[in-house]
């Protein structure tokens, strides 16, 4: 694991799911790279792999498939514990003028010899250096660096240099892209509008008898060849060469990919599975241009007779129109692609570039100065003025104020922020000025865990994918062979006489070549690009909207598809259903005045060193009760039910206080006797939904045997944790939308089932008294016995085979939930939850709030319905379009004109199969009705 690294590339030239099938096989057969993601919006690869010697490997391997790759990040896997604690920094020196300039830099650093070391640096031709340093803020920072090194001349001009982020690579391919599109299709148009005067217009429009159609129809230079056939030729031949060479290229390159000496592919797959959409387009584009040549040489051979009749036998107007359509649809793509692809590059724009740095100045005084946010350290303090953002996440250390979260939580309310308390980049402070102690710089925010989360979800495929990479694998392939089949179909049926004269309209080329128009159409016309984007396009934007509302989908696609499927959600019960923050003792009984002092000091110790919340109330009370100061000298934790700690209050050779902390099970457990009274004392709590502890003690004497001495109760606690006000109304609205409800508890039946009853789970419903290790099987459990939904049978193939089961998500925010947060199909956590149960999620609720589950459930069934239309969409315009471009209506005479799509069409319709998809994706981002998004509390 030491040596295991993550590394994230550009690809620019994939242009369906082809190519993403394509570049994840290649990889995937490499026994040192671990996991491989893709995705084709993007433009980007995800790779993880053992051994850096391997980096520059894997984009070759990327290139030799016909594709650049250019390495846009790179992170070592390793454990958080065995990297080091120094900042690592790359700094721009604009301005070296000579030789001696890097060696000067240099020179000047020396004077923090032992607190900075330089591991990249400059020189004459790379003016830049990285350095590492141990930041001391305020007496040692990166802005000491930079000042030392801008003294050193004053033609120095001194910042820190950031490298371009995935998106930004990303975005500037999709720039580089959309350019050379733009470029062939200026070509494309100016060639494409006298093609239309002479080849549509003239020859279609116009009277026989008009002089200027006349005058085009009659031979020049070669035999039969018409000045119009020349025109044509000469407009089609820089179109095919200059504008449509984008398809050629790639389309060569594929081949030699694939045939290349050394390749791994099976002989046999590569006569089943090969091409993309590049090969379809350049097959359609050549097999028009050459055949038309071929047309052209045949009239050259015939003898001059004055004018023809007609020149429908070329195809060199199609290979003109044909080119201009199909980079008219590549443009709009890329351009969709683009805006489809931007959520995190919005979330980036959220961080200011400038920070009000406070400086001490003097013991009670200070000054500002504005300084560029990437010069802070961890522990500056900055004024946060009104409108203004936060550079980085800190604590409020001067003033009160108010800040709208909207951007991070999608919570509309602005929230109090008074000293002590936490804000974040990317919240905007909405009145008065604060100060603010910075506690995380740039990759350690919760706007950085955002952009990340939002990053790795997109990059994260869903299973419904996996389908349509199986249909556009073999798609190529099968609509080569069904242009070849129609155009043998067609020239047989021709040849043999079956077909009439008069529907090969005079083709000098006979009927090999009439019939080539229907072949052409079918390569144009056929389009695996709808079927690729069809889910990568909706998830991006999916994923872009639940941002917005406060929603981290870490787990991806999968995770979006078995949120559109749920049939039951469980709740954790304290900090999920109950807002888990500050629970309070509200009452307290001592059942055992003996040495109750001494208790109260054990369980203020004890409690101090547990995470649970109710913890938090314990320390408050004891603390209140001001006891004697103890120290444990033994303490054990028993999952699920409490702590065990013995003291020794009047030193070692005195008796020993053993204490015993936790719920009824830890006293039966012990043989702890509760008298009727307590009994009843402790119902009556409970049927308050009330939780409550138990305290019981036994002194220990040196000289009698532990064994022989009884437990006794001492102490009864009861704790009331608030219900989360928006609990109820939203667990009504998630069974309103079909969605079983249940809660998994580790608290005593009568509080659970209390709790539940304020909140309208029915007693069936709950599980009380689990264990930890228990809720993982309680979960698993529930995915086995409980009723699949009929809407959750469409393509149901996920992280855990599940065809004829319930699909079950776990709502919870404790480290002891994260085994189930793990088994459960939809792992979810609550924002304020602990680091386990955030990274065993694959949801996150930023917010914590749990309107936010609707946001979820309503935006995964939004998203998995129109990648089913997008995907049924794209199916039925293949399933329609290529018949139709075969020929298969063409007997069908309507209007007298045969009922056929032209080449022309036919490139129009594809390109507009594709846009269409993307376009349908990029419709949820708006609030129309049925179309659009809208968070509905």
């Amino acid at each position: 694991m030491g040596d295991a690294w993550r590394a994230s590339y550009v690809i620019g030239g994939m242009t369906c799911s082809s190519c993403v099938g394509k570049v994840t096989d290649t990889l995937n057969h490499h026994d040192w790279i671990t996991k491989v993601d893709v995705n084709l919006v993007s433009g980007s690869a995800t790779v993880e792999f053992q051994g850096k010697a391997h980096l520059d490997e894997i984009a070759e391997i990327i290139k030799g498939l016909g594709y650049t790759a250019t390495l846009s990040d790179l992170e070592s896997r390793a454990p958080a514990e065995q990297r080091s604690s120094k900042r690592s920094v790359m700094i721009q020196v604009d301005g070296m003028h000579c030789a001696h300039c890097p060696q000067r830099i240099l020179d000047a650093l020396d004077v923090y010899s032992g607190r900075l070391g330089v591991t990249e640096p400059p020189s004459k031709t790379q003016h830049r250096l990285t350095v590492n340093y141990l930041p001391d803020a305020p007496n040692f920072t990166i802005r000491h660096i930079i000042q030392t090194i801008a003294d050193v001349d004053k033609s120095f001009t001194v910042s820190i240099y950031h490298p371009p982020s995935l998106e930004e690579r990303s975005q500037a391919m999709h720039r580089r892209h959309q350019w050379q599109i733009a470029r062939r299709l200026a070509l494309s148009v100016l060639v494409a509008i006298p093609t239309f005067i002479i080849g549509i217009v003239y020859m279609s429009l116009v009277s026989k008898d008009n002089p200027g159609r006349k005058y085009l129809e009659e031979p020049m230079w070669a035999g039969q060849v018409s000045r119009i056939e020349w025109a044509l030729f000469f407009m089609a031949t820089p179109v095919y060469f200059f504008a449509a060479d984008l398809f050629h290229r790639r389309m060569i390159t594929e081949l030699r990919a694939l045939w290349r000496p050394g390749s791994k592919t099976p002989i046999l797959r590569r006569f089943y599975r090969f091409g993309s959409m590049d090969m379809l387009m350049s097959l359609g584009t050549s097999i028009a241009y050459f055949s038309s040549i071929a047309i052209l040489a045949i009239d050259a051979t015939q003898p001059r007779d004055g004018h023809k009749a007609s020149s429908d036998g070329t195809f060199f107007d199609s290979v003109v129109f044909l080119t201009m359509f199909l980079m008219i649809g590549r443009l709009l793509e890329a351009y969709s692609k683009a805006k489809a692809g931007d959520a995190v590059g919005l979330l980036g724009k959220l961080r200011p570039k400038e920070a009000i740095l406070v400086e001490q100045d003097g013991e009670d005084s200070t000054n500002s100065r504005a300084v560029p946010a990437d010069q802070l350290e961890f522990g500056d303090v900055v004024r946060v003025a009104n409108g203004a953002s936060p550079p980085y996440d800190g604590t409020v250390v001067d003033g009160e104020s108010q800040f709208d979260e909207s951007s991070l939580t999608g919570e509309s309310r602005p929230v109090t922020k008074s000293i002590g308390d936490d804000v974040f980049s990317g919240t905007i402070n909405q009145a008065s000025p604060v100060s603010v102690r910075i506690t995380g710089l740039s990759g350690d925010s919760m706007l950085d865990q955002i952009i990340g989360a939002v990053r790795e979800g997109q990059i994260r495929r869903a299973p419904i994918e996996r389908t349509a990479d199986l249909i556009t694998g073999v798609f190529v392939p099968i609509i080569t062979l069904i242009a070849i089949l129609d155009w043998i179909i067609w020239l047989a049926l021709g040849l043999s006489g079956r077909l009439p004269a008069s529907w090969m309209n005079g083709n000098p080329g006979g009927w090999e070549f009439w019939s080539l128009q229907f072949a052409i159409s079918v390569f144009v016309v056929a389009c695996p690009c709808g079927i690729g984007l069809a889910a990568p396009t909706a998830l991006f934007v999916g994923g872009g909207l639940a941002a917005q509302n406060g929603i981290l989908v870490k787990g991806g696609g999968e995770a979006f598809q078995e949120a559109s499927q749920l049939d039951c959600i469980v709740f954790d019960k304290t900090g999920t259903i109950t807002e888990g923050g500050e629970p309070a003792i509200t009452d307290h009984e001592i059942a055992n005045s003996e040495v109750v002092d001494n208790v109260w000091g054990a369980v203020l110790d004890l409690e101090q060193n547990s995470s649970h919340p109710i913890a938090k109330a314990m320390v408050s009370f004891a603390n209140s009760q001001q006891p004697p100061a103890l120290k444990a000298t033994t303490v054990d934790e028993i999952p699920g039910k409490g702590m065990k700690g013995s003291f020794f209050p009047q030193g070692q050779n005195g008796p020993a206080l053993e204490v015993i902390i936790g719920n009824e099970a830890l006293m039966k457990d012990h043989n702890v006797v509760i008298t009727p009274t307590n009994d009843e004392m402790l119902t009556t709590w409970k049927r308050q939904a009330k939780s409550v502890v138990l305290v019981g003690t036994r002194i220990r004497p040196t000289t009698r045997p532990t064994e022989h001495v009884p437990w006794k109760l001492s102490l009864m606690l009861a704790v009331a944790d608030p219900i989360r006000p928006e609990a109820k109304d939203t667990l009504q609205a998630l069974r309103n939308r079909g969605v079983a409800v249940w809660m998994l508890s580790g608290d005593n039946p009568m509080t659970a089932h209390a709790v539940g009853e304020m909140v309208g789970i029915p007693p069936d419903n709950i599980i009380a008294g689990v264990l930890p290790e228990q809720k993982a099987e309680k979960v698993q459990y529930l995915q086995k016995t409980l009723q699949k939904s009929s809407r959750s049978s469409w393509f149901r193939r996920g992280k855990k085979p599940h065809s004829s089961r319930a699909i079950v998500a776990m709502v919870g925010d404790g480290i002891n939930d994260s085994p189930a947060l793990t088994v459960a199909d939809v792992g979810i956590a609550i924002g304020s939850g602990s680091d386990i149960a955030i990274s065993s999620a694959e949801f996150v609720l930023v917010s914590s709030g749990l309107t936010s589950l609707l946001t979820l459930i309503d935006l995964s069934r939004l998203v998995f319905r129109r990648i089913k239309f997008n995907f049924g969409w794209a199916l039925v315009y293949n399933c329609v379009a290529v018949p139709v471009a075969a020929g298969v209506f063409y007997p069908i005479v309507s209007n007298g004109t045969h009922v056929r799509l032209d080449p022309i069409w036919a490139s129009l319709a594809m390109a507009l199969s594709s846009v269409s998809v993307i376009c349908s994706s990029l419709l949820m981002r708006t609030r129309l009705p049925l179309v659009g998004f809208r968070a509905r509390k």
